[in-house]
């Protein structure tokens, strides 16, 4: 790691020999910190996962201020004992089973697309692989892509520019050039069929069946163009298909509450319900696409239990939603959006979910926002404390936003510059991988699709925690510390089986075991 910018604090400069300091008391810079990786390859970075024995516990992690990302270190060994009284534990009791966890993913926008075809093939390779391999990279299974432009496209278009209510100019030429052959790329990778489960999301209709006659700055769906509007949805599932990708899902829109200067349709819960009952779900099913899942909401946490509860008031529109979606944004500690701030709302998934146990959440949009803060571990801590919250309260799905951009956060056409676990220096060809990136291999490296979430406590709040049991019988437990002391503790499988271990401040750890049972014996 280099520092190719000052940072200046109380008049010193944070370094350290040539190595970066992070010293996460900065409150405000003069300069961005800007960290760069010379990006070593790939098995160099992350090895293979590997079973371990009956009594072993395998221990990775990632760790600020030192050189641990993602790091094997020494196993630990389980013991007959309970931990002690009152000291600091961590209890996994794989018996008990929560919901079954589809995968991780991020978003394949023309904005990715246009900075991975500017890199050289070895860092292309190396781009793909560090999301989609499951041996050495993220193991990455879902993804997620715009239908019509949005923020991070290289303008503003759509699949049918032409006035047509029978859509006769659809075309998805656009996608040949840019999206296209990136969800080819990392097909090549996914183990089995090859195919990621997709999900396709509309910022915006064309600009002429909105009443404002424009993509962005809000507007909504013409009336008169529903019929148009969810034809469209249509021959977006069939064009998709026969390039080869399939849908796995549709959104029904991208944040229908938010207007912006970008691509954006208003829609209020009443509307999106009454479009979905009485166009999009009728039409895909007449379609011969009943199997493309429908995912309300697609908007952030606050006010996804009001929403719900409209959505899945009416029976002839729920028997069309297969899940929810939501999004992250509204954290004070890290936007400055004075009229969102504290609209975090972690309870509020589990609300929905206590709502109808049987609807699917997927969180499927996350980043940091207002120009990527390039190195700084509080981004990483960001994902760790919202993955860990929104698993434990029975989300089943984690779709990051922009798989790959640009040093300063684009390309995007209206400059609202964001930061990617992956940014590419295009002057130089380096690729900075961002401490988000490794905070999110604890996660998708270790719970793999079909894992199902089990019972774990913590008798420490800075002590964040989770656990899934694979479907390989391997139970896997992520544990958190954003304080800025270490925590001893005791980590321990069914309370009768224990093993020292530690917390480092600001750290995360992905601990493995082999789970001690042959099949849980109950679930919620």
């Amino acid at each position: 790691w280099n520092l190719l910018h000052n940072i200046e604090s109380n008049g010193k400069e944070c370094r350290v020999g040539s190595r970066i300091h992070f010293d996460l008391s900065l409150k405000k810079t003069k300069t961005d910190l800007l960290m760069r990786s010379a990006a070593p390859r790939l098995p160099e970075l992350l090895r293979p996962v590997l079973r371990p024995q009956e009594y072993e516990v395998t221990v990775v992690r990632s760790e600020a201020g030192t050189s641990n990302r993602l790091t094997s270190l020494p196993s630990l060994s389980l013991e007959r004992r309970r931990p002690q009284i009152g000291s600091p534990s961590v209890v996994v009791e794989p018996t008990v089973c929560y919901q079954v966890f589809l995968g991780f993913g991020g978003s394949f926008t023309e904005a990715s697309a246009e900075v991975f075809k500017q890199l050289g093939p070895a860092q292309q390779d190396h781009v793909i692989d560090a999301y989609f391999r499951e041996d050495t990279g993220l193991g990455y299974r879902l993804g997620r892509i715009h239908m019509n432009s949005c923020d991070f496209s290289r303008g503003n278009w759509s699949c049918c520019e032409s006035e047509d209510m029978e859509l006769r100019a659809f075309s998805v030429e656009r996608y040949r050039d840019s999206i296209l052959p990136l969800l080819r790329r990392a097909a090549q990778v996914v183990p089995g069929r090859g195919r990621l489960s997709l999900i396709a999301s509309p910022w915006s209709p064309p600009a002429w069946m909105k009443d404002s006659g424009r993509m962005c700055l809000g507007g909504k769906l013409r009336p008169e163009c529903r019929a148009a509007w969810a034809k469209h949805f249509v021959l977006f599932a069939q064009a998709l298909e026969e390039e080869g990708f399939p849908l796995w899902a549709f959104t029904v829109q991208n944040e229908p509450e938010a207007i912006t200067p970008w691509e954006n349709c208003l829609f209020s819960a009443e509307a999106e319900r009454d479009f979905l009952r009485d166009h999009l779900g009728p039409t895909l099913k007449a379609a011969g696409l009943s199997h493309v899942k429908l995912i309300v909401h697609d908007h952030n946490r606050d006010s996804m239990f009001q929403r719900a509860r409209t959505l899945l008031s009416d029976p002839a529109a729920s028997r069309f939603i297969w899940g929810l979606g939501f999004h992250w944004y509204g954290d004070s500690r890290f936007e400055a959006w004075p009229d969102k701030s504290g609209q975090v709302c972690f309870d509020n998934v589990r609300r929905v979910h206590d709502l109808k146990p049987a609807l699917h959440l997927i969180m499927t949009e996350a980043c940091q926002e207002s120009s990527p803060r390039l190195g700084d571990w509080r981004v990483g801590e960001r994902y760790g404390e919202s993955i860990i919250k929104d698993l434990n309260n029975w989300t089943e799905g984690w779709v990051d936003w922009n798989l790959i951009l640009d040093a300063e956060g684009g390309p995007n056409h209206v400059g609202n510059h964001c930061a990617a676990l992956i940014h590419a220096d295009l002057a130089t060809g380096e690729l900075l991988f961002q401490p988000s990136y490794y905070y999110m291999g604890h996660f998708s490296r270790y719970v793999r699709p079909g894992a199902r979430r089990v019972a774990c406590a913590s008798n420490r709040d800075a002590l964040e925690v989770t656990a899934f049991l694979n479907p390989d019988g391997t139970l896997v437990t992520i544990v958190m510390n954003q304080t800025e002391k270490p925590i001893a503790f005791w980590l321990s499988r069914g309370g009768n089986e224990s093993a020292k271990s530690q917390a480092p401040a600001h750290s995360i750890t992905t601990y493995t075991m082999q789970a001690g049972l042959a099949q849980p014996s109950s679930s919620l």
